[in-house]
């Protein structure tokens, strides 16, 4: 598809995205959809494209509510009255990016089928303008953080733990501060003031963007550190010595609590560690391609009790098929309040990685990965969902061509001898570059 990726509709604003481009989207959607619901992160440009957005819808005939600014999963969760929803956001990608992000009734994203019927109606201009006495009606509701607030209430425990959390400037803060406080805590707010520059860091929640929560995390002896990325679907956490908790560990600590009595499947896509595989024993670990809409329809494919992303998108089926950084940062703090985030990272298994991109033209992947496909076959269990991924005795290597640059990626996970499986990846894959 030309213009979805893995997780939306997104790009530079003014350049790729445009208010044109969204006014089309909003044209096709409104021809197919009688009632949507439509929320913004606070990105300077998300208004421009929300307007735009609304105004396609409405020229179609759908009835448009719109709930402001508010995170990606309260947009979702508002879907829920309406046949669609709308997020305009770029979630963890710096300012100048903007976005376009779909979603059903179920906090589930548009699936693959449903992106390709919304693009192919792009190109085609297949949509309606209806007559001026049919136009869509317009409001605004102001509701939607409580519903989603009160929702997170009735299903996770109260906690008085001192937490320092950094909403990066995003639309996170306006509603974890909120929501923690009323659950018991004592929080600790960093850049909680929406503002679409992201003036304080890089909105993405990754470790070398977390160093004044760290630092904060220990200087107030807080029990907990917590993250959210520009829209807040995407939870971090820093543990009470202020070390980073990486996105594997995260995916093992809330499967662990999350597959308790039942040992249900689980959802992960290509690029997770074994460590993942090697702690829940007794669950069925099943793999899709990265993003976290893939991982959403492998949870509602194989019904799943939860899934996620070391990206930081954790997904709980229970209340939504939509990451939601909120409801898992209510949930780590009822986790941590019986054990500390620390010890509770002492007990994962730990194997060493290695990763490295090369460059490679964007139309050369697909012999490329044929090449890569042909030599890796022999060694192993192949997974070629998303790259290609074989699985060996002691460990694994993902070969797989970048979704967004002119790279391949190798990664490579061993429980010992890791820089031998390494470089047996890395003259598989020079040789396929010659």
């Amino acid at each position: 598809m030309k213009l979805f990726g893995s997780s939306g509709i997104r790009g530079i604003a003014n350049k790729e995205i445009t208010p044109e481009l969204a006014l089309k989207v909003g044209l096709v959607l409104g021809s197919r959809k009688k009632t949507a619901v439509i929320g913004r992160d606070p990105r300077v440009s998300a208004p421009m494209i929300e307007h735009a957005m609304i105004a396609g819808l409405t020229a179609s005939g759908c009835d448009v509510t719109e709930v402001g600014l508010v995170t990606t999963p309260t947009l979702a969760y508002a879907a829920r009255d309406y046949e669609c929803g709308v997020m305009i956001t770029a979630s963890h990608n710096p300012s100048e990016y903007v976005g376009i992000k779909l979603w059903n009734p179920d906090g589930m994203a548009f699936d693959s089928a449903q992106q390709e019927e919304i693009e192919k109606a792009i190109e085609e201009d297949d949509f309606c303008r209806v007559p001026w006495n049919h136009i869509g009606k317009f409001e605004e509701d102001g509701n939607a953080i409580r519903a989603h607030m009160n929702m997170i209430k009735k299903l996770v425990g109260s906690s008085s733990l001192r937490i320092v959390l950094d909403c990066g400037c995003g639309a996170g803060g306006t509603i974890s501060p909120y929501l923690l406080q009323e659950l018991g805590c004592e929080v600790i707010t960093l850049n909680a003031q929406p503002d679409g520059h992201f003036p304080a860091r890089n909105p993405e929640p990754v470790d070398e963007n977390l160093s004044l929560l760290k630092k904060a995390v220990v200087d107030f002896g807080a029990d907990l550190g917590i993250a959210h990325d520009g829209d807040a679907d995407r939870m971090m956490a820093v543990d009470e010595k202020g070390i980073f908790v990486s996105g594997d560990e995260m995916l093992a600590i809330f499967g662990l609590f999350e597959c308790a009595g039942n040992k249900g499947k689980v959802v992960v896509p290509v690029d997770t560690s074994m460590m993942v595989d090697d702690y829940l024993k007794g669950s069925e670990i099943l793999r899709t391609r990265v993003g976290d809409v893939y991982v959403a329809e492998g949870i509602k494919q194989f019904g799943a009790v939860y899934g996620g992303e070391p990206s930081g998108s954790w997904i709980f089926p229970k209340i939504s098929y939509c990451p939601d950084g909120i409801y898992a940062a209510a949930k780590l703090v009822e986790i941590v309040k019986d054990k500390k985030l620390s010890e509770l990272r002492e007990e994962l298994p730990r194997y060493a990685t290695k990763r490295e991109a090369f460059p490679c033209a964007n139309e050369k992947k697909a012999e490329f990965m044929k090449k890569v496909k042909a030599k890796l076959e022999p060694l192993g269990k192949v997974l070629d969902i998303d790259g290609i991924r074989v699985e060996m005795k002691d460990g694994w290597v993902l070969i797989r061509p970048s979704g967004t640059e002119a790279k391949v990626r190798i990664t490579a996970e061993a429980r010992e001898n890791v820089d031998e499986l390494f470089e047996m990846a890395e003259k598989i894959v020079k040789e396929a570059l010659k």
